[in-house]
C-alpha cells in the first residue's frame, strides 16, 4: 500500500512539471502565410512581402466580401529582420510554415539568391515543398499584389498553376528549396528557376484591386514565362521556350508536354508525350569529356492536319521517325545555344562526368565552364507512338 502510496506521489510530480505545451501557438495569434516575396532595394535592403491569409474571408460563406488575402512589407538588413519588422503593422506574427510559394524579384536574383535562402533553410518549422520563381523585369512584391481567379488565394493559384503547367508542359519547371541549394553547391551542375510575370492592361487601380476577379477577361494576370538560368546563385540569362523544353527532357523532369512534327508529304501532326526519361552518360574520349543522351519517349497522336493512313503500321513507323528526327534537331540546337550563350552547366553533364570518372573530373572542374562549352553530345531519341485516338483517319480527308 505504500508502495503504491509513492508511486503516486512520483506520478503527480512528475506531471506538474509535463503539463502543458511550452511551444505552443495559437492559430489567433499567427498570420498564415502562403507567398513571400523578395525584392532589394536602392539603399541595399532587403523588401520582404507577405502574402498573408485573411481567415474570415476563407473560412466558408461567412466572408464580408473583403480580400482573401492582405499584403505585408518591411525593410532589413536581412530578411530575419524584414519579418520581424511586419508586426510593426501587422497584428499577427508573420507564420511561414505553410508557404506555398517565394517569389524573387529579377534585380535580387541578378545580385545572388544564397544569402537571403539561408533563413529559408534554416529556419525548423519552415517546410523545404515550396516552389521558387523569379519574377521576370519586375519586383516580386508587384506579383503578389495581383488577385486571381478560380483560386480565391493567388499564392494557391501560383502552386497549382506550375504544378499543373510542369506535369503538361515542358517549357515550366516546378523546383523546391531542395532542388535549389543542391543544385546551387554542386560543381557540374547549375540552377535553373521558371519565370513570372504580371501582365497589366488599363488602369492598374482597377488591375490590383477586387474589380479584377470579377471580369470575364481581367485586365491582370500572372502567367510562368521562360527559365531563368543561374551561375550559383546569381541569375544570368533566360532560356527561350525551344531552350527551356530541351533542359526539362534531358534532366528528366518532362512529364508531358505536345511537339508539332511536320508531316511527309506536308502538314502537320501533334506527338503529346505521356512519359519521357533520359538515360545520361559521360565518358572520357581522348582526353577529352563527351556526353551520351540515350532520350526515350512515349506518346500518343493528339492531332492530325496532313494526309496519312494511320491504319497502316508502316506510317506509325514513318510518323515516329518524323518525331525523333524533328526532336533530335531542336536537342542538338539549344543545347548549343547554351553552350555557347551561357556557358552554364544546367544540363548536368558535369555530373555524369564525375559518375564515370572521378579522377578525370577532379582535374576538369577547375575549368568546367571551358570546357563545357566544346563538350561534344551525342544524342539518340526514341519516341513510341502508344494511340493514335478514337479514329484512324482524319475526318478532313472526307471533306474534300
Amino acid at each position: 500500500m505504500k508502495r503504491s502510496f509513492t508511486m503516486f506521489i512520483i506520478l503527480i510530480v512528475c506531471l506538474l512539471f509535463t503539463a502543458g505545451c511550452w511551444n505552443r501557438r495559437e492559430l489567433n495569434e499567427l498570420a498564415i502565410t502562403l507567398a513571400i516575396g523578395l525584392d532589394k532595394t536602392s539603399d541595399d535592403q532587403y523588401l520582404l512581402t507577405a502574402q498573408v491569409v485573411n481567415p474570415g474571408e476563407v473560412a466558408g460563406d461567412r466572408g464580408a466580401g473583403s480580400s482573401p488575402v492582405i499584403i505585408y512589407s518591411a525593410k532589413g538588413k536581412t530578411v530575419s529582420e524584414a519579418i520581424r519588422k511586419m508586426t510593426e503593422e501587422s497584428p499577427r506574427r508573420i507564420y511561414p510554415s505553410h508557404l506555398r510559394i517565394l517569389v524573387i524579384g529579377e534585380s535580387l536574383a541578378k545580385e545572388g539568391i544564397g544569402k537571403p535562402l539561408d533563413l529559408f533553410s534554416r529556419e525548423w518549422d519552415m517546410r523545404s515543398d515550396f516552389y521558387i520563381v523569379v519574377a521576370k523585369g519586375m519586383n516580386a512584391k508587384d506579383i503578389l499584389k495581383v488577385p486571381t481567379t478560380l483560386e480565391k488565394i493567388p499564392a494557391n493559384k501560383l502552386f497549382n498553376a506550375l504544378s499543373v503547367s510542369t506535369k503538361v508542359w515542358s517549357g515550366t519547371s516546378a523546383i523546391t528549396l531542395d532542388e535549389l541549394i543542391m543544385d546551387m553547391v554542386s560543381d557540374g551542375k547549375q540552377p535553373v528557376l521558371t519565370g513570372i510575370q504580371a501582365d497589366i492592361k488599363g488602369d492598374e487601380e482597377t488591375s490590383l484591386s477586387k474589380q479584377n476577379v470579377e471580369m470575364i477577361d481581367p485586365p491582370a494576370r500572372l502567367s510562368f514565362q521562360e527559365l531563368a538560368v543561374f551561375d550559383k546563385d546569381k541569375l544570368v540569362g533566360w532560356l527561350n521556350e525551344k531552350q527551356g523544353q530541351t533542359y526539362t527532357v534531358i534532366t528528366s523532369k518532362e512529364n508531358g508536354t505536345v511537339v508539332n512534327v511536320s508531316c511527309p508529304n506536308g502538314g502537320k501532326f501533334v506527338y503529346e508525350v505521356t512519359s519521357s526519361n533520359t538515360e545520361m552518360k559521360g565518358k572520357i574520349k581522348n582526353g577529352k569529356p563527351e556526353i551520351d543522351l540515350n532520350v526515350h519517349v512515349e506518346g500518343n497522336i493528339g492531332e492530325v492536319e496532313c494526309p496519312i493512313d494511320l491504319a497502316k503500321t508502316e506510317s506509325i513507323d514513318q510518323l515516329e521517325e518524323m518525331y525523333e528526327k524533328t526532336s533530335k534537331k531542336v536537342f542538338k540546337k539549344a543545347i548549343k545555344q547554351v553552350q555557347e550563350e551561357y556557358k552554364m552547366d544546367i544540363f548536368g553533364f558535369g555530373e555524369a562526368i564525375h559518375r564515370a570518372d572521378p579522377q578525370a573530373w577532379k582535374k576538369l572542374k577547375k575549368d568546367w565552364a571551358k570546357h563545357f562549352e566544346n563538350v561534344p553530345v551525342n544524342i539518340r531519341v526514341q519516341g513510341e507512338i502508344r494511340s493514335i485516338g478514337t479514329v484512324d483517319n482524319p475526318f478532313q480527308e472526307k471533306l474534300k
